[in-house]
């Protein structure tokens, strides 16, 4: 097994704590905005480190208010005993951040004119990046993980101060699991980057697969299930999957030129 025992709580103020867990969501978020802004400065991807400024502006906080929804849903029978801890407790979902976000920033892109294809497909890199870094912060806290396992590579969370629901039992390391997965994913839309012309089709492709993988790693950590013994992340995956897809195809029937003898009908 695989001893973790360093202290979620980098540092403290008085009261006041600072976690590795905030610290990394921090720096996701910068990860997510700066990657985009290298890209469009770099690439010539079609729109400009400015105007990825300007989306992440409203994307940001589209992003919390979305991570913290869903976490709140995901756990709303504490927040109904608990109704002053829905704004300013802890806790958000990753979903929540990805489409709350996506959606924000679309809409803000829509209105100033901004390319949306381009934008989602350079912001993408910069997504699936800014989870990772996420999920180190996770991995520190002890938050995150799957149930217990007898497998030589389980976690042992000792610190005192550990979010582990099982400390000192060795329980599946689902957030290094996601990590590794979200690394092969940019690794996937980064080699397809090339080939994938059509506008918006690497950020579907991105959303796709890591929906695709998240339903999987979602076995093996423990959540409540909300409906048919899934998840509340499988039931996002399988909806994202369901609209990302047939999306993806009707971008690229769209982007085909039509047959010479259906113009001449």
């Amino acid at each position: 097994m695989i001893e973790i025992g360093i202290d979620p709580v980098a540092f403290a103020i008085g009261s006041f704590e600072i976690r590795w867990y905030g610290i990394m969501v921090a720096l996701a978020v910068v990860t997510g905005v700066s990657v985009p802004i290298l890209l469009a400065r770099k690439e010539g991807i079609g729109i400009t480190g400015n105007q990825v400024l300007s989306v992440a502006i409203w994307a940001i906080p589209g992003g919390i208010i979305g991570a913290r929804l869903i976490y709140v849903i995901n756990n709303w029978g504490y927040f109904i005993a608990n109704p002053a801890s829905i704004v300013g407790g802890e806790g958000l979902g990753i979903f929540g951040a990805i489409l709350g976000g996506t959606i924000t920033g679309v809409i803000y892109a829509r209105i100033t004119g901004i390319p949306v294809g381009r934008l989602t497909d350079a912001c993408a890199f910069g997504l699936i990046l800014a989870q990772t870094v996420g999920r180190i912060g996770c991995t520190i806290n002890g938050c995150c993980h799957g149930f217990q396992t007898s497998l030589p590579w389980g976690f042992v969370y000792t610190h005192l101060n550990t979010y582990c629901a099982f400390p000192g039992q060795a329980v599946h390391p689902t957030q290094v699991y996601e990590l590794l997965f979200d690394l092969v994913v940019f690794a996937l839309i980064w080699g397809l980057r090339n080939r994938l012309r059509v506008p918006g089709t690497i950020y579907l492709t991105y959303i796709s697969v890591y929906s695709f993988g998240r339903f999987f790693i979602s076995f093996l950590r423990l959540n409540e299930p909300v409906l048919l013994g899934l998840q509340q992340a499988q039931i996002v995956s399988l909806l994202v999957i369901v609209v990302a897809v047939p999306l993806m195809i009707y971008l690229y029937k769209k982007s085909s030129p039509e047959p010479a003898s259906a113009k001449e009908g």
